[in-house]
């Protein structure tokens, strides 16, 4: 048996400019839900399609899917969001997210899941921890405010083997 796969270089600066173009942008365009109740943004470039489909506010579980000629060959989920004590402050939430958007604009080539090992901006501080590659990995990323963790986020994923 052959099982052809992708580039993976290619796919890791596909996704790296998918995510910056979606919701780490800020200002990304939704489309259609595919499935009802959720919030879905999409990127496409040449035969590369990224959708990232999610639901919530304060726990917002979800999953990111590439497809390469409309086949799915990448996949994340990803489950969390704010420490169940946060969820009476709105604001410190929309503050959080809007923290995360600046880390996860930083994504990187090398480890196309999420934001970086670390960030800090003001009293906000970044931190994410992965294990494996671009193939098969998982990994958690936590939020601290004022030294407090305030959100947490576990995600797991990788390539998609199809039958030849």
């Amino acid at each position: 048996m052959t099982i052809t796969l992708i580039d993976l270089k290619e796919l890791a600066q596909f996704l790296v400019k998918a995510k910056k173009q979606t919701y780490a942008s800020g200002d990304a365009k939704r489309v259609s839900p595919q499935a009802p109740g959720f919030k879905e943004l999409e990127y496409t470039e040449g035969d590369w399609n990224y959708r990232d489909s999610y639901s919530g506010f304060y726990r917002a579980p979800g999953r990111e899917v590439v497809r390469f000629k409309g086949k799915p060959v990448w996949d994340m989920h990803y489950v969390g969001g704010m420490k169940l004590g946060c969820y009476d402050d709105e604001q410190l939430a929309k503050n959080t997210f809007a923290f995360l958007k600046k880390a996860l604009i930083l994504v990187e080539e090398s480890k196309p899941f999420r934001g970086p090992e670390r960030f800090q901006e003001g009293d906000y501080e970044y931190v994410c921890d992965v294990e494996g590659d671009i193939t098969d990995f998982k990994g958690r990323e936590r939020i601290l405010f004022k030294e407090k963790e305030v959100f947490v986020q576990d995600y797991f994923g990788g390539l998609i083997i199809h039958k030849c």
